[in-house]
């Protein structure tokens, strides 16, 4: 038996005093800090991003980068973001046949010439120009905009020289430009000679822009509604993009109201075909350009129609960030699909022998292995790319270089949708309510609601606001001849008596209750002779289509029930 070894006496470890046990808590919160950020999106400073685009640059290089480059994201889809498509102001695009007003459309927005612009019935925009805030006026091409790590457009690169050399930024100091920029693009020709021609993809720059811009303005002309092959392609780009997508029906003036309606009607016809939305899109009237009306029988449809069209581009500055936000989503999700759908060809593929063949089997397959994909992991049919340019893309690769699937890419891109992205949601809202976007001013912007030429001015409820008599005395006469008719009692009528006349109207009860409760201005449940004629002449208001007020204004208060300030003044000196 070996010798028994005497019993080891390990020292009692020393017993910590309250300062190093102090020390101790605060080295292990440091060492766990992490943990906490990762998990609740806060730390105990506050907010883990200092604002919305910092969050939205951090989450995608931190999350969604990695996934994108690990499965080949951008040789599929699209290029990685850079910092400056987090920062840039909000983009316009505008497309559309040649001739259809697109760079007057611009002029019209901006109310100045901007440099490289040029107008003409024959095709003259032969390239793109971004348009764009700067201090001094200027151009600067292609080439030197796409390595300016300022500028949104450094990806464009990949489109090479024969793009380049058609793509310019046009820079000046406007105050619409402060807010947002605007690309405008070439105009679109019909037939196949014209888009071999270009030697660029046409298409795909639309698409790249089409996934970075805020807005997409289709521009028509009412007397070119055909869509050729090549703006058929072009919307197709636009695919997935539709809830950016607005249609200008331009030069509308230059029919006349029988004409206009048909013209519609042939619109909407043409994009059905094109856009596949069971959704209508909404399509603004007017002619966009500071010259006379040729046809002034809709000139009130045009101004309500160009007053919606400003307040939906006025508005793009304060929805920046969610649209940002909404980009980000889904790419996320189309990178999720992406890294399933080439993990998959991956382990389909044989190890040694017959990979060409195998690889050629899977491309066929491809519909089905969507389908696969779909029930395995719960994915909707609508994040799938299209199966025909996949297919197409897939014949340059070998699948047995693709990566296998990484469960911890994946799970780091969910998490990022279930817990960050609610966290940006919330901190949108904050920003917003503490300092809001400034909306788009300037330019034809600038002064639309005000003064005698705001949409509405002098009509409906405003008619007679700066009249020195009582709007409604100028038909009080015909007014009064009902009033009596109506047999008042101490020159009042009651409320039912009130209601046969005013039903007779055939408005809603809803619209005569309001009705009632504008005219009944002491509030004594009957009418007088001047209460009687104010409902009247609210009644007509809303019969001619306009909107009733909330509250009476005060150039429509009856006389008798006007405040009299002098007579007010006096009862109280007199109190007093």
């Amino acid at each position: 038996h070996p010798p028994l070894l005497p019993p080891l006496h390990l020292p009692s470890p020393p017993s910590l005093s309250p300062p190093a046990a102090g020390r101790r808590t605060t080295a292990a919160a440091a060492m766990f800090s992490w943990v906490k950020q990762e998990q609740g999106g806060r730390n105990k400073e506050g907010e883990m991003y200092q604002t919305v685009t910092e969050g939205l640059q951090t989450l995608y290089t931190k999350k969604l980068l990695p996934l994108e480059e690990t499965y080949l994201f951008h040789d599929f889809h699209s290029p990685a973001l850079e910092a400056a498509d987090f920062q840039s102001k909000p983009m316009v695009l505008l497309v559309g046949q040649y001739s259809t007003g697109k760079t007057t459309f611009i002029r019209y927005l901006l109310e100045q010439d901007f440099p490289g612009m040029r107008i003409g019935p024959e095709p003259t925009t032969d390239g793109f120009i971004a348009v764009m805030y700067g201090e001094n006026e200027g151009v600067v091409p292609g080439n030197a905009l796409v390595v300016d790590p300022k500028k949104p457009f450094r990806k464009l690169n990949a489109f090479g020289n024969s793009f380049l050399n058609r793509f310019i930024c046009s820079q000046m100091p406007n105050q619409v430009l402060q807010s947002i920029s605007i690309i405008d693009t070439p105009g679109i020709l019909s037939g196949e000679k014209q888009r071999i021609s270009r030697g660029y993809d046409f298409a795909e720059v639309l698409r790249w822009f089409g996934e970075r811009v805020d807005r997409i303005i289709l521009l028509f002309d009412a007397h070119k509604l055909d869509i050729s092959d090549e703006f058929s392609e072009a919307i197709r780009a636009f695919k997935g993009q539709d809830d950016k997508i607005r249609v200008v029906l331009n030069k509308a003036d230059q029919v006349d109201t029988q004409q206009l309606m048909r013209v519609y009607g042939a619109l909407m016809w043409s994009l059905g075909k094109v856009i596949n939305t069971p959704e209508v899109v909404r399509v603004y009237l007017g002619s966009f350009w500071a010259k006379p009306l040729q046809n002034t029988e809709n000139r009130r449809l045009f101004e309500a129609e160009s007053q919606d069209l400003f307040r939906d581009i006025q508005s793009l500055p304060r929805n920046a960030a969610l649209r940002k936000l909404n980009d980000l989503i889904k790419r996320a999700r189309l990178a999720k699909v992406h890294a399933y759908i080439i993990s998959y060809l991956k382990k389909e593929m044989p190890s040694l022998f017959g990979r060409e063949k195998k690889k050629e089997e899977l491309i066929m397959r491809l519909p089905e292995i969507y389908t696969i994909l779909q029930r395995e992991h719960h994915i909707s049919p609508g994040d799938f790319p299209n199966v025909a340019k996949m297919q197409d893309m897939l014949q340059h690769y070998d699948f047995s270089k693709f990566p296998s699937l990484k469960m911890k890419l994946i799970e780091s891109v969910d998490k990022m949708l279930a817990n960050k992205i609610a966290v940006l949601m919330a901190m949108i809202r904050e920003e917003e309510s503490k300092q809001p976007p400034a909306m788009v001013s300037g330019g034809a912007f600038e002064g639309s609601q005000d003064g005698p030429f705001g949409q509405g001015y002098g009509e409906g409820i405003s008619a007679g606001a700066d009249a020195d008599d009582w709007i409604v005395s100028r038909d009080k006469h015909r007014y009064d001849e009902l009033f009596y008719t109506l047999m008042p009692v101490n020159g009042k009528i009651t409320g039912v008596n009130a209601k046969k006349e005013m039903m007779s109207s055939r408005l809603p009860n809803t619209v005569l209750g309001k009705i009632w409760k504008l005219a009944d201005c002491d509030r004594d449940g009957m009418l007088d002779d001047e209460e009687f004629a104010l409902a009247q002449h609210l009644i007509k208001v809303k019969l001619e289509g306009y909107e009733l007020p909330t509250e009476l204004p005060p150039h429509l208060v009856p006389p008798a029930h006007r405040k009299n300030p002098t007579a007010d003044a006096l009862y109280n000196n007199t109190e007093d």
